[in-house]
């Protein structure tokens, strides 16, 4: 368990706190975990540039927790080229992971960098603005007002997480909105038409892009593949429905920001999977009254603890959403009496 996380979690309450704290010893050996202290070698993600249609490319990140080992860098970003220009979906985690993903861009195509889109609030769709800094960095308005919100915490977090990775990282926001274009549900670059779709549950604006030419969507972080998802801005039942409208769009190619690509369906599946589980297993144990630290002694289905980041992030779901469901107990029983 990752110390850099705590302050979010305790945000969820004084017992999500102390339990989340506890984890963290327990996880530990005992003791509450130094802070990373490694210096890699050399400050080289290693980008590579994989086509999944002609001029639409996936940047694919480690399905992994942020770590120094992986500088980071869990998330797939992308980007696609057109007459008018690429078209950047999502920066990474830090400065230096824009800089080598523009570099990559540039080794890729002879277009020019046109704009970029972030599809939510989360650090890594954005700490690498700052290679971007000459171009309309667009995302939705909630989304702006959140970077706007929690920046700074982020960037202490990942801080202490990844050290060095993280030099000279700081917040550079989008600075455009991209409202207008999703009123009309498209938005035309050069020769290719996109589809918008905002919808709320991982966060409280995720954006979907899907390049109308190629059929391949980006869906940020309403799908993760084969990774158990992150929850600190996340409302369950919003999201359950959010997945139920992606499925009628009939997607074909899914990037994910976190996972493997893939066009068989099996990341929605099983991020709704895990999310109803979730979301009966809490009910459940709120309605009998356990505390905290029993429903992480409860069982997990086989199939979400093979995961990635289980360890670590189903950890942070119970102390990000436990609360919630206690307190709805809490009321439930007390408008019976």
């Amino acid at each position: 368990m990752r110390t850099a996380h705590l302050g979010q979690a305790c945000r969820a309450g004084a017992r999500a706190c102390r339990t989340l704290a506890l984890a963290i010893a327990i996880a530990s050996g005992g003791a509450a975990p130094a802070l990373a202290q490694l210096r890699p070698q050399t400050l080289d993600y290693g980008l590579k540039a994989r086509a999944l249609a002609p001029d639409v490319y996936v940047v694919e990140g480690a399905n992994a927790d942020f770590s120094p080992a992986n500088g980071c860098n869990i998330i797939n970003t992308g980007f696609i080229v057109t007459r008018a220009g690429v078209l950047v979906v999502n920066t990474g985690t830090s400065r230096l992971y824009g800089e080598q993903l523009r570099a990559l861009i540039a080794r890729t195509t002879d277009r020019p960098v046109a704009a970029v889109l972030q599809l939510n609030l989360h650090p890594d769709y954005f700490l690498g603005n700052q290679a971007f800094a000459d171009v309309p960095r667009m995302a939705t308005a909630a989304t702006r007002a959140g970077i706007a919100r929690e920046s700074a915490a982020y960037e202490a977090n990942l801080y202490r997480l990844c050290g060095d990775w993280m030099r000279g990282s700081e917040t550079l926001a989008p600075d455009t909105d991209i409202d207008t274009q999703l009123r009309a549900g498209r938005w035309r670059l050069g020769e290719r038409e996109f589809g918008l779709v905002e919808l709320r549950g991982h966060t409280d604006s995720d954006l979907v892009l899907v390049d109308r030419t190629s059929g391949v969507a980006f869906v940020g972080g309403l799908i993760f593949a084969e990774r158990i998802p992150t929850t600190p801005h996340a409302d369950v039942p919003a999201w359950i429905a959010s997945l139920e409208r992606l499925r009628g769009l009939g997607l074909k190619t899914v990037v994910p920001s976190h996972g493997p690509v893939h066009d068989d369906g099996r990341g929605l599946a099983g991020t709704q999977r895990y999310l109803r589980w979730l979301d009966e297993q809490f009910r459940r144990a709120a309605a009998e009254g356990l505390e905290m630290n029993e429903l992480l002694r409860a069982p997990v289905p086989d199939e979400f603890r093979r995961w990635a980041a289980f360890e670590t992030e189903y950890l942070r779901n119970v102390a990000h959403l436990y609360p919630r469901y206690e307190r709805a107990a809490l009321n439930a029983d007390g408008a019976s009496r």
